[in-house]
C-alpha cells in the first residue's frame, strides 16, 4: 500500500477522503477527536504544496441535503486546528464544489459538503455509485484515503473513487493498519480483550475470531446480559437479545474448551428505569450480584467487585484491545465501570488499543489523557471487521 510520502503532490489537487463524522449538539461539536486525528495528514499535504480537497460524511442523511448534517462546523474546526482559512463548498459535486476547488492555490484547503447528501455515495447500485465517483474524480488529480472509520463501507468516495485516480493511504490509515496488525500477527501475550457496548449481535463475529487468538475475554455493557442469560441467570428488564442466547452459550463452551478465560460480571448496578442523560439527574442505583438482578430492574453498569476483577485480569496483559463501554458512561452514576477499565489499561504495561466508537468517546468524556494509551482508533466498526478477518473495501481499493 502506497503512502502519501510516495506521491508528488506539489501543485496537484489532492482529494482526501477523511472521517469528519463528529457528534454535534446543534452546530456545536461535542467531540473533535476524528478531526484532530486527520489534521496531521492534511497539514503535511499543505506543507508540500498540495491543493487539498477534504471530503467526508456526517451522520445518516437520506441522500439529500439536510442542514442538521452539514459539515460546516467540522470545516471551521479543521481551520482552527490547521491555523489557516479553510474554504467550504456548499455542495459535493455542484457549482459550489467546482468553483471552490478551482480557486484553490498551492497549500490551500477546501472542505466539500456532506458526501451523503448525494444518493450516489451510499448506493448499492454499482452504476449509480460509479457515476458519483466520476464526478468527484473530476475535481482532483490524486486521491488520499485517510477516513479509517469508513473503510469498511463500499461507498463511492471510499471504494470507487480511488480506482479512478492515482492513490495512496494517508498517515492515519497507515497507522491504524499497523496497529491492527499488531493485534493479529505479532501479539504480546497475555492478550486480553475487553468488550462492551449495547448489542451482543454486533460483537459475535469478532468474538468468534478472538476465541482463537485471545487469552482472556472480559465482557461488560449491555451485551453482558445476554451472556448472563446464557449461563442461566435472570436479568430482569436489562437489555437482552433473546435470539442470541444459544450463540452466547456456544461461545462460552468453546472458550472453555480452548482454555480461554471468558469473564462475565459478578455484580452490576441496577435501577428501575434508564437514567436521564440530558439532565444527569442522580439515579441512585443499587448494587446486586450478577445472578440476582431483580425482575423489575435493569443492569446499567458493572459493579465494584467486577471492576476490581477486570482490573486484575488486565494487570499482567501484554496486549489489550478494548471496544465498547462497560455501562451507560454518559451518566456519572454509571461511568464507574468504564472509568475503571480505562484506568486499568493505563496502569498495565501492555500495548493498549482503544477500538474507536463509544470507547474512544468515553476516554475523552471521562478526562483521560489520550496520549497515555498505545493507540485510540478512529473506527470502531472498521476495527472490529478487520479483526473479524473481513476484507475492508476501502483498504482493498488502496492496495491496488
Amino acid at each position: 500500500m502506497k503512502t502519501i510520502d510516495d506521491l508528488r503532490v506539489a501543485g496537484q489537487r489532492v482529494f482526501v477522503r477523511a472521517d469528519l463524522n463528529v457528534p454535534l449538539d446543534g452546530t456545536t461539536i461535542t467531540d473533535d477527536g476524528r478531526i484532530r486525528a486527520v489534521a496531521p495528514t492534511i497539514a503535511k499535504l499543505v506543507e508540500r504544496g498540495a491543493k487539498v480537497i477534504v471530503a467526508s460524511h456526517l451522520g445518516r442523511p437520506k441522500g439529500a441535503p439536510d442542514p442538521a448534517f452539514s459539515l460546516a462546523p467540522a470545516a471551521a474546526r479543521l481551520g482552527e486546528l490547521l491555523g489557516r482559512d479553510v474554504a467550504f463548498a456548499t455542495d459535493t459535486v455542484g457549482e459550489s464544489a467546482a468553483s471552490v476547488t478551482a480557486a484553490l492555490a498551492d497549500g490551500q484547503v477546501a472542505v466539500l459538503e456532506n458526501l451523503r447528501f448525494n444518493a450516489g455515495e451510499t448506493s448499492k447500485d454499482d452504476a449509480e455509485r460509479g457515476a458519483f465517483a466520476d464526478r468527484l474524480a473530476a475535481l482532483a488529480d490524486l486521491y488520499v484515503g485517510d477516513g479509517f472509520g469508513a473503510v469498511h463501507r463500499k461507498h463511492a468516495s471510499v471504494y470507487d473513487l480511488p480506482k479512478r485516480l492515482p492513490h495512496a493511504a494517508g498517515d492515519l490509515i497507515a497507522t491504524e493498519v499497523g496497529v491492527l496488525k499488531k493485534l493479529t500477527e505479532d501479539v504480546r501475550r497475555p492478550y486480553v480483550v475487553a468488550l462492551g457496548g449495547a448489542k451482543v449481535s454486533d460483537k459475535l463475529a469478532v468474538i468468534d475470531q478472538l476465541i482463537e487468538k485471545a487469552d482472556r475475554i472480559l465482557v461488560g455493557g449491555g451485551m453482558a446480559y445476554t451472556f448472563l442469560k446464557a449461563k442461566g441467570h435472570e436479568v430482569g428488564i436489562s437489555l437482552l437479545q433473546e435470539d442470541q442466547v444459544p450463540a452466547c452459550r456456544e461461545y462460552l463452551a468453546r472458550a472453555e474448551k480452548r482454555g480461554v478465560e471468558f469473564v462475565l460480571p459478578v455484580d452490576v448496578l441496577v435501577a428501575a428505569e434508564f437514567p436521564d442523560l440530558k439532565t444527569k439527574a442522580p439515579a441512585h442505583p443499587d448494587t446486586v450480584a450478577a445472578d440476582g438482578i431483580p425482575a423489575d430492574k435493569e443492569g446499567l453498569d458493572i459493579g465494584p467487585k467486577t471492576r476490581e476483577l477486570y482490573a486484575a485480569k488486565l494487570a499482567d496483559a501484554g496486549t489489550v484491545f478494548w471496544n465498547g463501554p462497560m455501562g451507560v458512561f454518559e451518566h456519572p452514576d454509571y461511568a464507574g465501570g468504564t472509568r475503571a477499565v480505562a484506568q486499568a489499561l493505563l496502569d498495565s504495561d501492555a500495548f493498549t488499543v482503544v477500538g474507536g466508537g463509544d470507547s474512544a468517546a468515553a476516554v475523552r468524556l471521562l478526562g483521560f489523557d489520550e496520549n497515555a494509551f498505545g493507540h485510540i482508533s478512529t473506527g470502531g466498526g472498521a476495527s472490529l471487521e478487520y479483526l473479524e478477518g473481513k476484507t475492508l473495501p476501502g483498504l482493498a481499493a488502496l492496495e491496488d
